[in-house]
């Protein structure tokens, strides 16, 4: 497999191939918080989140939803198109915690219906600011693309809340990333694991935070999630 290394992100590291419309990406025994301030290393890790990540896509893919995934190769790398990707993070918040309640007086654990969608600036140097639809503008996205991550993010929410609900999970909040492809399509892009996105059950987180605030093993709690879907999800 002829591969050549040209982004070297936190937790991913993307390669390009013979095909030119199309990369691998390797998910990494690697694991940062505050935009990569703190590290640490857990064995395994990236072969999880790549195995919940490709269970993830195709369920979305099957609905309806255009993403990058192509198919995967053992242990830890997927194959997806290769895309532009927009330096816009959208957050879909589903029940209030996190920067949402630290930065405004929403209560902690508040259920959020309609969800919350908000756009983020993918830039760790400026720590990821809160997009304005005026700034989005003065950026030079049109109201189209704005509508388009909106309808989609909704779409993607209403699947995987659905698919974590059927395994006991509340799906909290998660962040997506889009870019477009060499048709100029626009695919959900990045991945689809705990390192996106706030899972909880029976009170107790089952995602980053676990790293974040040191209160467990991310890869022993991954790997249940996992298992569960694995358990639902008909491949």
């Amino acid at each position: 497999m002829t591969k050549t290394e040209i982004i070297k992100g936190k937790v991913k590291t993307v390669f390009s191939t013979a095909e030119p419309d199309k990369v691998l990406i390797q998910y990494e025994d690697k694991v940062t918080a505050g935009n990569g301030r703190k590290i640490d290393f857990p064995e395994g890790k990236g072969e999880v989140c790549c195995e919940i990540s490709e269970l993830l896509f195709k369920e979305l893919e099957k609905n309806g939803i255009r993403t990058h995934y192509v198919d995967r190769y053992p242990f830890a790398i997927m194959s997806c198109k290769k895309v532009d990707i927009i330096p816009i993070e959208v957050v879909v918040r589903n029940v209030a915690t996190g920067s949402l309640c630290r930065q405004t007086y929403i209560e902690e654990g508040a259920f959020l219906n309609p969800p919350l969608v908000e756009f983020y600036l993918k830039d760790d140097l400026k720590d990821d600011p809160l997009l304005t639809t005026d700034r989005m503008k003065c950026m030079g996205y049109t109201e189209i693309l704005y509508s388009e991550l909106i309808t989609s993010a909704i779409k993607v929410n209403n699947i995987l809340t659905n698919i974590f609900n059927k395994i006991e999970f509340t799906l909290v909040d998660f962040k997506l990333e889009y870019g477009h492809d060499s048709k100029d399509n626009l695919c959900l892009a990045d991945e689809l694991s705990p390192d996106g996105m706030r899972l909880w059950k029976d009170g107790k987180s089952f995602d980053k935070d676990l790293f974040r605030k040191e209160k467990g093993d991310i890869v022993v709690a991954y790997k249940q999630i996992l298992s569960d879907l694995k358990n639902t999800i008909t491949l």
